[in-house]
């Protein structure tokens, strides 16, 4: 009989043991990695509750470096994820971390680029291999990744969002869901837009023309 891995397929989308352990943790890296902007140096990942003490025999280890790297949930790559993030001179640390307010699948990813750049992001494998992002940088949001996703980066001041709304109703974007996430009244602030068919590339650049944009991150389905 031949030896069969835990980190085989089982399954038609996913590779290892549990969803909820490493497809959604990969998921929730995939998603981290379409939100930042340049090719990434390190990733320091924090690890709460269940993840925090199964990680490895789990293989959530691997999964959210394979999706940090690209790799999907059925990439048989995520199997090899940690000899090859060192091949392409990504630099990772796994830390445990104690929050009993935390969901039990939590992972904070706090990344650097080869320039400098850095974003926080904290994603919940919520069962089944489904995910959420709660919290960019400073500021808690709520998305999955199911619907293209455009995340923009402002100042809390009126007229930035009907701004938005202008441009997405121009460019006939489809709105699903729409939500204004901000750290407090006039302070740093995301725009979430999901739509369910893909939001075009036109209307980053029309956004970006407002003074008080400061960043747009773009995740198509």
């Amino acid at each position: 009989m031949a030896f069969i891995s835990l980190f085989e397929v089982i399954g038609p989308n996913m590779v290892g043991p549990s969803s909820s352990h490493t497809a959604g943790a990969a998921s929730m890296a995939l998603l981290a990695r379409k939100l930042f902007p340049g090719e990434i140096a390190k990733v320091t990942f924090t690890l709460y509750g269940s993840f925090a003490r199964t990680y490895r025999g789990h293989g959530t280890d691997r999964a959210l470096l394979g999706g940090i790297m690209g790799f999907e949930t059925d990439d048989l790559r995520i199997r090899d994820s940690l000899e090859l993030a060192k091949e392409e001179g990504i630099s990772y640390e796994f830390q445990l971390g104690e929050d009993e307010n935390l969901h039990p699948n939590t992972a904070d990813m706090e990344i650097q680029g080869t320039k400098g750049e850095k974003l926080f992001v904290r994603g919940v494998s919520i069962g089944g291999g489904k995910v959420k992002i709660v919290k960019l940088n400073q500021i808690d949001v709520d998305f999955t990744g199911e619907y293209s996703t455009l995340i923009v980066s402002q100042t809390d001041k009126p007229g930035v969002v009907a701004h938005i709304t202008k441009i997405l109703s121009e460019e006939k974007v489809n709105i699903a869901f729409m939500r204004l996430f901000r750290e407090e009244k006039g302070a740093a602030a995301f725009t979430i837009v999901e739509s369910d068919e893909k939001i075009p590339v036109e209307v980053l650049d029309k956004i970006r023309e407002n003074p008080l944009v400061s960043d747009i991150m773009l995740v198509q389905l």
